[in-house]
């Protein structure tokens, strides 16, 4: 097997990188020829004391290393692959009490709690809510375009209902629902300096959420109600969360299902817009696929990571104990020797075994169905409301080092006059 040829110093997990592009080109020579490959990274940069990571990037590694918590820890390490370089171990090590940082047996205890949220009947009774909602965010963006009809889709409608539904989840006032997503907002978006927000600030504002989401729980088990938190929280001692691990567990919701959706929805309208004749199918025949096609080409979770909690083999790479291994799901969800024509936007793709949504095993994302209930809702709400619907803008992208973001979107709601569709 042949060395890759990669630029000098490409690091898949490098912000600027991400900020630009996700690099498709380079994960398409890493699975050809070292789909285990070593990452050489400068010490200390990334927050971890160690000299880089093994980049995983074909779809059955990623499956591997997500099935055997055993030999691939959440734990040890976290699962986000790259924080800022002056983080304190200290901090990394906090972030432990989060569900998404967890191993089996602590994480199986928690999961089998909260998964009490996300049944099919729990999603249900969210339903004509959120169906409400997705038709009221998208007429109200509508009309508040100004006289072009242009607006910014990623503000006025794709972080309205991932919002809306966490919130209508678990409970939170209305009132409370901007603050919810001011926090989960700071949390994310330390590594794009357009924000002008710190990591400290990003920590402020998950100890803010915590604080709040703690409350929250307490009020419950003095006054238990007819909602999610109190099945939770209720009856602590007999298999419901501490107050504590309520906070972390709505920590864990802003970002795995605000951010991650909204980023979904963002490029969904993206894709659609750049392959008019998926938008034309999509209004015509509204398939029941499309809203997994639409994560498996955004994936918003660039990449998470693992840390080898013994030495061990993947890929025909050895790995050491203690190495981190990252996980592009990015890479994964383009791999031809499991999608046909991945390069192709196709609403009607199925099979469609992306990892979106991870690799199985015991971190599969508890928030699937609702999520692609939400992303049906937005999207046809768009086609029967603003079906000619068109692009004034190329997107403005997050800076991250893991998340695939989107932060701007300049759309039009009808075709100008004296102009034939929209630009990008």
């Amino acid at each position: 097997m042949r060395s890759p040829h990669l630029p000098e110093g490409f690091d898949a997990t490098d912000p600027d990188i991400l900020q630009s592009r996700i690099p498709f080109p380079e994960f398409a020579e890493l699975r050809q020829t070292a789909p285990v490959w070593w990452c050489p990274q400068p010490r200390g940069i990334t927050g971890f004391d160690d000299g880089g990571y093994w980049a995983v990037t074909r779809h059955a590694d990623v499956k591997y290393v997500s099935t055997h918590p055993e030999l691939f820890s959440s734990n040890e390490n976290t699962a986000v692959i790259r924080f800022n370089g002056h983080i304190s171990r200290e901090r990394i090590e906090a972030q432990r009490l989060i569900m998404l940082n967890m191993d089996p047996p602590e994480h199986t205890r928690v999961r089998q709690i909260v998964q009490r949220g996300f049944t099919a009947r729990a999603i249900r009774s969210l339903e004509t809510a959120l169906r409400d909602r997705a038709r009221k965010i998208v007429e109200e963006a509508k009309r508040n375009a100004g006289a072009d009809g242009i607006f910014d889709f990623v503000t006025d409608i794709a972080v309205e209902l991932p919002l809306q539904a966490i919130v209508e989840l678990i409970g939170v006032p209305q009132e409370d629902r901007a603050r919810i997503f001011d926090w989960s907002n700071k949390m994310v978006a330390y590594d794009d300096p357009e924000y002008a927000i710190t990591e400290e600030i990003g920590a402020e504002a998950a100890m803010e959420l915590i604080g709040y989401s703690m409350n929250m729980a307490a009020a419950r088990k003095q006054c238990p109600a007819k909602d999610i938190v109190t099945q939770l929280v209720a009856a602590e001692g007999e298999g419901n969360l501490s107050s504590d691990e309520f906070g972390f567990f709505v920590l864990l919701l802003a970002v795995a299902g605000n951010e991650t959706t909204r980023n979904a929805i963002s490029h969904g309208m993206h894709a659609f817009l750049t392959h008019p004749e998926q938008w034309e199918l999509y209004k015509r025949e509204r398939p029941a696929t499309a809203a997994e096609e639409i994560v498996r080409w955004a994936t918003p979770v660039v990449s998470f990571q693992r840390t080898a909690t013994q030495d061990t083999e993947l890929g025909s790479r050895r790995i050491k104990k203690g190495d981190r291994v990252g996980l592009f799901y990015s890479s994964a969800n383009n791999d031809p020797e499991v999608f046909d024509r991945p390069e192709v936007f196709d609403v009607t793709r199925d099979p469609n075994p992306h990892l979106g949504f991870g690799g199985g095993g015991p971190h599969f994302c508890l928030g699937k169905s609702l999520a692609i209930h939400e992303i049906d809702l937005i999207f046809n709400a768009v086609a029967d409301t603003m079906p000619d619907l068109h692009l004034v803008g190329e997107p403005r992208r997050l800076r991250a080092a893991w998340l695939n973001g989107i932060k701007e979107l300049q759309v039009a709601a009808c075709v100008p006059r004296g102009s034939v569709g929209g630009g990008g």
